[in-house]
């Protein structure tokens, strides 16, 4: 049986939760915009031409141009009306992820955001390299229960004895190695949890918590939802940048746990909107 309760807002501010595009983002020039069709597509693993039309408020033709480029240079497939991730096929026979840059920065951040966890606790653990690094440091426990969405940790931390792994139901996602979706989403309207360690690519005063993609947002706020304490992990690189959809202000953040190169202003700024930064060193 899954440990459940009612989940609440919580005392944060969580209302202000939104899922919605950058505006910023429409009318890019034709590089900055493959660039982001790539990291929808590395989130993703796939894209129809009409949705990323949509998306970017350019032409059909316009999309085809890019993806045409995008092949060219070797990152995606094309196919009738869209394309897929080259890669995917292969990283998900040997459970690799998408994004495994700065991974020195993440591994600090692992060990950092397991030393946080104590024995016997309930945790969310979002999927992602920077979670996989929390799971890998979370190994010596003896007694933990763990609800993910990320097929990897799962597999990671479900047979350690005296664990408890929950997943959500859902749509697999091959570059995150992850359940996606409404009822991946709707699994946590009953759960509660003490923290939830959630990832992000980008975060900013600005524009909050962004991500490459609409896919996730409604079960990252969920997730949000269903804990009491939220810790964002994010290395230093994802600071003051911004990605394609909006999940959220800064106010749906406790704690923020990032590495040594945030700069000092960013720390005051952080710690003014009353985010406690913890720095992984």
């Amino acid at each position: 049986m899954r440990a459940t309760r009612g989940a609440s807002l919580g005392p944060r501010g969580r209302a202000a939760l939104v899922s919605e595009p950058d505006p910023d983002l429409n009318g890019l020039l034709a590089e900055p915009r493959r660039m982001k069709i790539l990291d929808w597509l590395q989130e993703e693993g796939s894209a129809r031409v009409r949705d990323l039309s949509v998306a970017f408020g350019v032409s059909e033709a316009t999309i085809r141009q890019d993806l045409e480029k995008l092949e060219s240079d070797g990152h995606i497939n094309r196919q009738h009306g869209g394309a897929f991730l080259r890669a995917m096929p292969r990283q998900v026979q040997t459970l690799s992820l998408q994004h495994m840059e700065n991974i020195d920065k993440k591994r600090k951040i692992g060990v950092n955001a397991a030393s946080l966890v104590g024995e016997g606790e309930t945790i969310i653990l979002d999927a992602g390299s920077t979670t996989t690094e929390i799971a890998h440091n979370l190994l010596g426990r003896s007694s933990l229960t763990v609800i993910t969405n990320a097929l990897n940790i799962a597999l990671m931390l479900g047979a350690v004895p005296g664990y408890a792994v929950h997943m959500p139901g859902g749509q697999f996602k091959a570059p995150t190695l992850s359940l996606s979706g409404d009822k991946a989403a709707d699994y946590f309207a009953d759960v509660f949890a003490g923290k939830l360690f959630l990832a992000t690519a980008g975060v900013a005063l600005d524009s909050g918590l962004t991500y490459p993609s609409f896919a996730d947002l409604e079960l990252k706020q969920a997730m949000i939802r269903a804990a009491s304490h939220v810790y964002l992990v994010a290395d230093s690189t994802k600071i003051n940048r911004s990605s394609f959809t909006r999940l959220g202000t800064l106010d749906v953040i406790h704690s923020f746990i990032t590495d040594d190169g945030i700069r000092d202003e960013d720390v005051r700024a952080f710690e003014s909107r009353g985010i406690k930064v913890i720095i992984a060193e």
